[in-house]
């Protein structure tokens, strides 16, 4: 299985992701990403986060992006359109 990194950009800092995760393919990639983006806008933080300016960067074992996820998208989804 292909491994995929989430490198979430927030503001102008970059928390990378190091380990990766094994997935099957770019599509159970994107659902992580929405997952994550979710999760970590129902997360309370000290100071207010500009969702709208922030995405996280999804790249394979080659380092290559396979896609960028804008945080806002996560907001767009119903839950039944994945």
């Amino acid at each position: 299985m292909p491994k995929y990194f989430f490198n979430i950009h927030i503001g102008g800092g970059v928390l990378s992701d190091p380990e990766g995760q094994s997935l099957r393919d770019p599509d159970q990639a994107w659902e992580v990403a929405s997952a994550m983006a979710r999760n970590l806008m129902d997360t309370q933080f000290d100071k207010p986060i500009n969702w709208a300016s922030s995405h996280i960067e999804v790249k394979d074992d080659l380092d290559e992006i396979v896609l960028e996820f804008p945080f806002l998208e996560a907001l767009q989804l119903s839950p039944k359109s994945h």
